[in-house]
Parts: C-alpha cells; structure tokens; sequence
C-alpha cells in the first residue's frame, strides 16, 4: 500500500491592523492549549511565564520592512517560539530555520491537490536576495541584520542561514488528552499501514531524525508514547529538515495506540537488543520476516537511548533484534531505526 499524507499548515488568520498611538499592531490570536503528554525538558526554560492570556499584540507596524535590534518585541517573541514547548503550544505557531527545511516543506504541500502552505512571515538577511524556491511563497518578507539572524537561529554565523519562516504548528498534529477516547483514527492517519511509535525517545536530535526516516520511507505517520520531547523543539526540527510538519504526528498513551490497534489490526513489533537475559522470545529482523509482513499493517515500536523500551512495551510487543556480527549490543536508537523502517517499509515504495 502506497499513500500520501495529505494535510496542510493552517493558515495564520490575516492581521488586524489597529490604530493604536500611530502605530499598526499585529495581533496573534492564542488558541485554547490542550494538556500536553509531550515532556518539556530543559526546551521548556520560559515555562514559568504566563502565555495563556487570551490574544497577544506584538507592535509590528506594516510598514516596518526590517529588525535590526535583538531587543525588538517581534525578536523576544520568535525567540520564546523557539525556546518554550508551552509557549509554541499557546500561540500555535511554530519557528522553522533555514531555508532548506521551508523549502521542503513548501515544496511538499504544493504536490497535494488543494492544499496550501502558508506562511505568515518570512525572515531573510538584509539585502540578500529571496532563496531559490521561495520567491513564490505568498509571506510577509521581514528583512533582519546578521545581529538578529543570529540570535534567532541561534547560530554562531548568520551567513549558513538563509531564511527563518514563523509558520502555524501543523494541523497534522494531534495531541490527546488521557481521557479522551472517541478518535477518528482514519482522518488523522490517512494511510496506517506502517505506523512509527516513539516510546520515551528524549533526545531531539534523534526523534528528529527518525521522523524523517519515517517519511523518507513512506511510513503513515508517527506515534509519540508519554516521555518523548517536543517534535517542534528546535533541534527536533533541526534533524527532521521540516519532516515533523509534514509526517501526521499524535501525542497519547497506551490506550490510544491499543484503540489503534484494535481498530486496524495491526501488529505491534519492537525493537530490542538480544539478550541472554531477555525472558521473551527476540525474533531477528531477516528478509523471512520481512516477507510475512508485507501485507499486514503493523507500528513499530523503538525505546528511549538510555532505558530502551518501556515494561508496558516489552510485554505488549513482539520483539525483534537486528543480528550483529559486531561486539556491540546495541545500535544508537536513530540508525538502529533507520534499518527497521527500511526494512520494513510499505511494499510499493521499497528500492530491492
């Protein structure tokens, strides 16, 4: 089964212009955050502050065409976007740097029939022509000083970095409240014959990295058990290349991916080391095994770089090791990933 995964970026509502002492003000409005599963880590530094206040005004007058100050209010808020999971959850909105991971992702929803990415501003270097492949995008240009490029993309050279786009958080994202039971699974998984289920994976870099593999691989979407940091942390998107806004992506617990489970009758497979001390039988990844899968939907599960998996995923899941003529017990979560979505990916999108 071969799919696409079809959704898009919301749009940000057009601005309110407002007289307000001669200057025009841009008005954000803050969507009702939902309770979050995702852990906050140190991503979430900015927490303490209250963001939940209704709609918040920062004073971008229209005619201002660019920020050279670090001290700007625009600058502060980009800032917390980029820092604070909470403050990205409230405001709904999302800070994407460098222009290859726009670009992907601009490229990606123009392939889908009536979809449209739209970003609300675009931030480019001053004087600096607008990168190939985004001289199109329908965006507010902001031109910035390298001072302010730098803080932003918290780089220690504005000059590897050719745009930062503020973009709405993807309305491919889910995240579910513990109670919440009635989900209409198909709409938000369009194709769910190959499911990713990241379980207590911490490390950005890492998830960022698996989300892309999984889209690399034409995998269905990504499940994010309790204990996984934030898919929009910088670095996560940093690794992901803009993946993580176009993969579908829930937030939940074991109950929902049970519900999953039950809905579509799929298998549950995990990867894990083998061990001599493992009580549980531990299949090896082989072409055999891969073979018997082709046509049965199934999520894999991968476990967190320290702990790896869960108790509750060692005994629900049907374990698999990838043989190693190595001393080595295991593989880094990401490459040890990389080769299980390979392997097992969707049989008409497979290269052998």
């Amino acid at each position: 089964m071969q799919c696409r995964n079809a959704f898009w970026l919301s749009a940000i509502d057009p601005p309110r212009n407002e007289l307000s002492n001669s200057k025009l003000n841009l008005t954000l409005a803050v969507p009702k955050p939902r309770r979050q599963s995702i852990e906050s880590t140190s991503d979430n530094k900015d927490d303490g502050d209250d963001y939940n206040t209704g709609a918040v005004t920062l004073p971008l007058p229209s005619h201002v065409k660019s920020i050279t100050s670090t001290s700007n209010p625009f600058v502060k808020h980009c800032l917390k976007l980029r820092h604070s999971s909470s403050y990205r959850r409230s405001h709904g909105s999302v800070l994407v740097v460098g222009a290859t991971p726009i670009r992907e992702m601009y490229q990606f929803q123009k392939s889908l029939q009536e979809r449209h990415i739209v970003t609300d501003c675009l931030l480019l270097l001053d004087k600096d022509e607008v990168p190939k492949g985004l001289d199109d995008i329908s965006a507010r240009i902001v031109r910035v000083s390298s001072l302010v490029m730098k803080k932003l993309s918290g780089m220690q050279s504005s000059e590897s970095i050719e745009a930062i786009a503020l973009m709405k958080l993807p309305t491919s994202f889910c995240n579910f409240e513990d109670n919440q039971k009635e989900v209409d699974w198909r709409r938000i998984f369009p194709c769910v014959h190959r499911i990713l289920v990241l379980d207590g994976i911490q490390d950005p870099g890492n998830l960022g990295t698996l989300i892309r593999s999984a889209m690399a691989f034409n995998w269905g979407g990504a499940f994010l058990l309790p204990g996984c940091c934030d898919p929009f942390n910088e670095k996560a998107l940093r690794a992901s290349r803009g993946a993580s806004c176009q993969l579908p992506i829930v937030s939940g617990n074991w109950d929902h991916l049970e519900s999953i489970r039950n809905k579509f009758q799929m298998k549950i497979l995990a990867g894990h080391p083998n061990s001599k001390d493992e009580l549980k039988q531990v299949s090896w990844l082989s072409q055999k095994l891969v073979d018997s899968l082709v046509d049965e939907p199934l999520c894999l599960v991968l476990g967190s770089e320290g702990s790896g998996l869960s108790e509750t995923s060692r005994e629900v899941c049907e374990l698999v090791s990838i043989p190693m003529s190595g001393q080595f017990e295991s593989l880094n979560v990401s490459v040890a990933g990389g080769i299980f979505l390979y392997m097992l990916q969707p049989r008409n999108h497979r290269f052998v």
